[in-house]
C-alpha cells in the first residue's frame, strides 16, 4: 500500500489556530498605525490651510471672509474642506473648518474634525491657531485642555 503525503486534520486545525492569533494581535496594531498615518495626513492638511490662510491675509489684511461665500466661519472658501486634501471627498477622514476668526479679522483657529464615519471617529479634533499654537483634543471631549496643546503629545 502506498503512502499518502499531506497535511492531518489536526495539523492544518493548529495552523489556522496560530494564524487567527496572529491577526488578532495584529488587526489592533494595524489599525492604531492607519489612525496615526491619517492623522500626520490631516496635520498637514491643517499647515497647508494656515498657508492659505496667510496667503489671504497677504492680500485682504484680515483673515476674515476666507469661509464660503465670504463668511468667516465654516467650510473654507480658499481651500479643500477636508482631510486627506488629495483624495476624493468621499474618501474623506477629517473635515477641515475655519472654527473662529477674531480681534477684527487679525486672528484665526482653523480645525480638522474627525468624520464620525471614518476610523478617526473618536480620534479628538486637531486645531491650528494663526499665532502657531497647535492643539489635539485626545480624549474628545469638546475642550481642549492646558496638556493638549501640542500634536505629539
Amino acid at each position: 500500500m502506498a503512502k499518502q503525503a499531506g497535511f492531518t486534520l489536526i495539523e492544518l486545525m493548529i495552523a489556522v489556530a496560530i494564524v487567527g492569533i496572529i491577526a488578532a494581535v495584529g488587526f489592533p496594531s494595524y489599525q492604531s498605525v492607519m489612525k496615526s498615518s491619517n492623522r500626520s495626513t490631516a496635520q498637514a492638511d491643517l499647515m497647508s490651510f494656515a498657508s492659505a490662510m496667510e496667503r489671504h491675509y497677504a492680500t485682504t489684511f484680515s483673515y476674515a471672509g476666507a469661509a464660503s461665500n465670504g463668511t468667516d466661519t465654516g467650510t473654507p472658501e480658499i481651500f479643500s474642506g477636508h482631510s486627506p486634501s488629495t483624495e476624493l471627498a468621499a474618501n474623506k477622514k477629517y473635515t477641515l473648518t475655519i472654527h473662529a476668526v477674531g480681534n477684527n479679522g487679525n486672528s484665526y483657529e482653523l480645525r480638522a474634525v474627525p468624520v464620525s464615519s471614518s476610523v478617526q471617529a473618536g480620534d479628538g479634533t486637531l486645531s491650528i491657531f494663526s499665532d502657531g499654537r497647535k492643539a489635539w483634543d485626545k480624549n474628545a471631549d469638546g475642550s481642549i485642555a492646558a496638556n493638549e496643546y501640542c500634536w505629539a503629545c
